[in-house]
């Protein structure tokens, strides 16, 4: 299972749905390792409990049959390859990011990456909407607040699961807090911790905590939080920044959400990108484990089915209204909007086409326009 969660954290490109599509055809269907109940009760859980989908379903097949030592080991092993690239690439755009080809690279792959957001906000819409008039209006109300403020406010979410429940059914039970803690182990003997800016480690885990603890949705759903944190609050990023960490986060293999570890070292360096992304997936790591024994008994509660209902409402257009505000940082020109409604189209009609695939060529084409649209 390790051996083989390394190599899907490495290979496996195309999002989240993509990847618990791959572990159902290799871990169910060909291999026979997870039976279908269980895959399926993981990924219940999985879209049950905020936290990025596919990390939480690797999570929760690695407790089946090993419970704690296997959620974990499994955990680690999903998410370690992507991290390993992106503080990779941070580093490349931390020495080489004033230098005109990489300002040309990110020109394409960010205008690119608002066409993939766009499209996956349509599909998880259409999806997770329907023809609900109560979850539309959380929709609307959602996305509206996120482009006005340009954030995503977590009162909106709760808010949503609230109005939700009380409509539909009586609240039975109400759920735990968990707080997830930041930590950081030496991964390297030759990174010292002299220099470290300890006071600000701390709030980047403190912050990257809360958004692993309370964001719902997709990975893409931790998008338009972590906008209103490090851009807007803390000013730890620049839009522009900002975008390229997204991007980032979407021509690397494995979970979106890893983006977080690009964040933190663009932040405080290689410690940062080790905080932000164990304060993101810790909360994940014990939302899954603590609750596996008991789902299989109350996960299917009326209560708790339109608690998440109202949520997952709430995160998609938080979703969508983050098309715009994101947009408007990176369609800055008629060449970017090409490349944004060209991703839409090329998504749209070639749907096994890999997301990795568009984004290079994206890049490619950043390449070369980008020095034109400088000149003139």
């Amino acid at each position: 299972m390790v051996r083989y969660m390394l190599r899907l954290g490495t290979l496996g490109f195309g999002g989240p749905v993509a990847l618990v599509g791959y572990m159902y055809r290799d871990l169910v269907e060909e291999r026979h390792w997870i039976s279908d109940a269980d895959y399926k009760e993981g990924m219940a859980l999985a879209q049950l409990m905020p936290g990025p989908l596919a990390a939480q379903l690797a999570i929760y097949l690695g407790y089946v049959h090993f419970r704690l030592w296997g959620a974990t080991l499994v955990g680690l092993a999903f998410v370690l390859p992507s991290f390993v690239m992106v503080v990779a690439l941070g580093v490349a755009y931390k020495a080489y990011g004033g230098i005109s080809w990489m300002q040309a690279v990110f020109y394409g792959v960010g205008a690119s990456v608002i066409g993939i957001i766009a499209l996956s906000a349509y599909k998880l819409t259409t999806k997770s909407i329907g023809k609900d008039r109560l979850l539309w209006a959380i929709y609307l109300v959602s996305a509206g607040v996120t482009i006005a403020t340009q954030s995503e406010v977590i009162w909106v979410f709760l808010g949503a699961g609230l109005l939700v429940w009380a409509v539909r059914g009586p609240l039975k039970r109400t759920g735990s807090r968990l707080h997830g803690l930041a930590w950081a182990a030496p991964l390297a003997g030759s990174l010292g911790l002299d220099n470290v800016d300890w006071q600000k480690l701390g709030q980047i885990g403190t912050y990257f905590a809360y958004a692993g603890t309370f964001v719902f949705g997709s990975g893409l759903a931790i998008v338009p939080f972590l906008y209103g944190g490090v851009v807007k609050e803390y000013a730890w990023l620049t839009d522009r920044q900002f975008v390229d960490a997204v991007a980032v986060a979407m021509i690397t293999p494995g979970p979106v959400v890893i983006t977080t570890g690009f964040t933190g070292f663009l932040t405080a360096g290689f410690w940062g990108a080790v905080v932000a992304a164990a304060a993101t997936f810790l909360p994940c790591y014990l939302l899954t484990v603590i609750p596996a024994p008991y789902f299989k008994k109350h996960g299917k509660q009326p209560a708790v089915v339109a608690f998440v209902d109202g949520v997952t409402a709430a995160a998609v257009g938080a979703i969508a209204g983050a098309v715009v505000v994101l947009g408007q940082r990176s369609i800055v020109d008629l060449p970017t909007a090409a490349l944004a409604l060209a991703t839409v189209a090329v998504l749209w009609r070639f749907k096994k086409l890999p997301e990795p695939v568009v984004v290079l060529a994206a890049a490619l084409i950043g390449l070369v326009v980008f020095p034109l649209t400088v000149q003139f």
